[in-house]
């Protein structure tokens, strides 16, 4: 490789790919992981709740309830992320809703989340699970509900575990959003993908990778702030 394209005048922020297309891709990708992260947090801590509390002993005890759930959860770990961006891109362009294409960042923001649910879940699983015995049953003796139990005792406790996991997950996805790029998501992944890699521009790729080096710098920031502020133990 030479080295003069560290010297070039049209290189580094002087690139035209990096002048034109790096703002664009910075935002499709905040886009992709907050959307995304959004709608795996919505969805994978009742997901995990269940897990947690229809297993043997649980809250709402249901072991058949808890082995589909579970198998489900596993299914979707168990494929890889590119394959099943794959399949639910197939699905999105199988109904042909006018206003969802299978490209872009929006697609592909369906694709991470489908992707992060089961993981999400499962470590939402852990955290609660991690929440001493105690509180629960004292909680019970109160009377209070099972779900209400669940929500303002379980999760209440263990929200600074489940901060610290939305804080892996939202960095996961930046890594899986870069990824996308490679089959048509947008943002920095297919900014590095096709206007670095395919076009040799070795400055592209280094820009990109330290662009997404301060996002995850600045979520894991935020992440520990957070997690601090709302643990009073």
């Amino acid at each position: 490789m030479s080295f003069d394209i560290f010297l070039a005048t049209d290189s580094w922020f002087s690139n035209p790919a990096i002048a034109r297309g790096l703002w664009p891709a910075v935002l499709e990708t905040i886009y992709m992981v907050g959307l995304s992260s959004l709608i795996t947090v919505a969805i994978g801590i009742p997901i995990g709740l269940i897990l947690s509390e229809t297993r043997k002993g649980g809250l709402i005890a249901a072991p058949t309830t808890n082995k589909i759930v579970g198998a489900l959860v596993n299914l979707g770990r168990a494929i890889p992320f590119i394959i099943l961006a794959i399949i639910v891109l197939f699905f999105i362009r199988g109904i042909g809703l006018p206003f969802l294409k299978a490209t872009g960042w929006l697609a592909f923001t369906i694709a991470l989340a489908v992707s992060a649910i089961p993981y999400f879940a499962r470590m939402v699983e852990s955290n609660v699970l991690a929440v001493e015995p105690g509180k629960v049953e004292a909680a019970q003796m109160t009377g209070a509900p099972a779900v209400r139990i669940m929500w303002d005792v379980l999760v209440r406790e263990a929200l600074p575990s489940i901060i610290n996991s939305v804080t892996i997950l939202v960095i996961t996805i930046v890594g899986y959003s870069a990824m996308a790029g490679a089959v048509g998501g947008g943002g920095l992944g297919a900014l590095a993908i096709n206007q670095g890699y395919q076009r040799y521009n070795f400055d592209v790729i280094v820009i990109v990778v330290v662009v997404i080096l301060l996002m995850v710098q600045m979520i894991q920031w935020l992440g520990d702030m957070l997690s601090r502020m709302v643990d009073h133990r």
